[in-house]
C-alpha cells in the first residue's frame, strides 16, 4: 500500500520559528532606535564658529538726528513803489552781490505815460523813456536767488514778494535734550539729504538754541549745522538725518562686539587652539577693551592686529528638538 493520505479537511500548522522571528524583529529594531535616540540626547553638542581677523578700525560715537534745509538768513525782496517789470536779470539759482541791480521796473505813472506815448510813435516814446526812467530794484544783501516770482511785462503792488534772497544754506537739526550736552559748537557733523541719499555732505556746528522747544512731550533743541561746502543740489525746504560725531579713534584694534564675552567682570575673546590638533577645543584669552560704537569694540590689549577670532554661529545637535522617535510628531497649529 502506498503512504497514508492526509484528510483534505485537516489545516496545515504554521511553523514555530517564523511566527519567533515576527515577534522578535520588531524588538530588535525598537531597541536600536532608543539607543540612538538616547545617546544623541546626552551627546555635547558641536559648537560651529565663523572665522574673523582682528583688524585696526576707525570706531566713532554719534547721535544722529533729523531735519531740514533752511535759509540762514531770508529776505524776501518788495518793490518800494507799484509799478511793472521792465527787465528781469536774474534766475533762480543766481548768486549777486549786495547792491546789485536785479530788476528795472516803471511806477505806475510812468508805465501809463510810456503806453500812452507809445500809441503816438516811437518817437514821442523814446521822448518819455528819457524823461523818465526806469527804477533798479537792488540786491539787499549778497546771496543767491532761491525764489523769483516775476516776469518781465508783470505788474505788482508793494505788498507783493517778487524775489526772495538767502544768504547761505544751512540744516537745522532737531536735538533730543538727552544729547544735547555732547553737542558743541564748531563740532564735526554729516548731512545726508533724503533726496539724495548715497551723498555725504560734510559740515559743522553753527550754534546751539538756548531755548528749547517741546511736542508730545518730546523736549528738542534746535542746532544749526553749516555745510563746509553748499553743493548744487542742495535745495531749502529738504529733509536732512544729521550724524553728529561726539568722539573717534582711528587705526585702533578691533573686532565685533558680538566676539566679546564677559565673565565673572572679565572680557575674552575666543581663539582656535594652538596646537594642530583638529580636535582641539578653542581657548578663552582675556583681554582690555577701549571705545565701543555698538557693533566694534576697541581692544587694548591681549590681542594682535591680524590673530584669528572664533564667533559663534550656532550650536548643532542632532537632537536638538528632543523629540523621542516613538512618539507621533505634534503638527504646528495656528489659532
Amino acid at each position: 500500500m502506498g503512504a497514508e493520505s492526509r484528510p483534505r479537511g485537516d489545516p496545515v500548522k504554521p511553523k514555530k520559528k517564523s511566527k519567533s522571528l515576527w515577534i522578535i524583529a520588531p524588538l530588535v529594531i525598537g531597541a536600536i532606535a532608543a539607543t540612538v535616540w538616547w545617546r544623541s540626547r546626552t551627546s555635547t553638542p558641536t559648537q560651529a564658529y565663523r572665522e574673523i581677523q582682528a583688524e585696526r578700525q576707525t570706531i566713532a560715537l554719534t547721535i544722529l538726528s533729523t531735519g531740514g534745509v533752511k535759509p540762514e538768513t531770508r529776505v524776501d525782496i518788495k518793490p518800494s513803489i507799484a509799478g511793472r517789470a521792465e527787465t528781469v536779470l536774474i534766475k533762480e539759482g543766481d548768486r549777486v552781490r549786495k547792491g546789485q541791480t536785479l530788476v528795472w521796473m516803471s511806477s505806475t505813472e510812468r508805465a501809463a505815460l510810456i503806453d500812452a506815448a507809445r500809441a503816438k510813435g516811437p518817437e514821442e516814446e523814446k521822448k518819455w523813456e528819457e524823461l523818465y526812467r526806469p527804477v533798479p530794484i537792488v540786491a539787499p544783501i549778497t546771496g543767491t536767488i532761491i525764489l523769483r516770482s516775476i516776469e518781465p511785462g508783470q505788474s505788482f503792488a508793494t505788498t507783493d514778494a517778487i524775489l526772495a534772497m538767502s544768504d547761505r544754506l544751512t540744516v537745522q537739526a532737531q536735538v533730543d535734550e538727552t544729547d544735547i550736552a555732547q553737542v558743541k559748537p564748531n563740532q564735526p557733523a554729516i548731512i545726508i539729504l533724503d533726496a539724495y541719499p548715497n551723498e555725504r555732505i560734510e559740515g559743522r556746528v553753527e550754534k546751539i538754541a538756548y531755548e528749547a522747544t517741546t511736542t508730545n512731550n518730546v523736549t528738542n533743541y534746535n542746532v544749526v549745522v553749516i555745510p563746509l561746502k553748499t553743493p548744487d543740489f542742495m535745495r531749502s525746504g529738504m529733509t536732512a538725518n544729521v550724524t553728529f560725531e561726539i568722539s573717534k579713534k582711528e587705526d585702533v584694534i578691533s573686532v565685533p562686539t558680538e566676539a566679546i564675552k564677559s565673565r565673572e567682570g572679565k572680557s575674552f575673546v575666543t581663539l582656535p587652539d594652538l596646537s594642530r590638533n583638529p580636535k582641539a577645543p578653542p581657548r578663552d584669552v582675556e583681554v582690555a577693551l577701549g571705545m565701543t560704537d555698538g557693533k566694534l569694540t576697541e581692544v587694548t590689549s591681549g590681542l594682535k592686529e591680524g590673530e584669528t577670532v572664533l564667533i559663534p554661529v550656532a550650536t548643532l545637535n542632532s537632537a536638538q528638538s528632543g523629540t523621542n522617535p516613538f512618539m507621533p510628531s505634534r503638527s504646528s497649529r495656528k489659532r
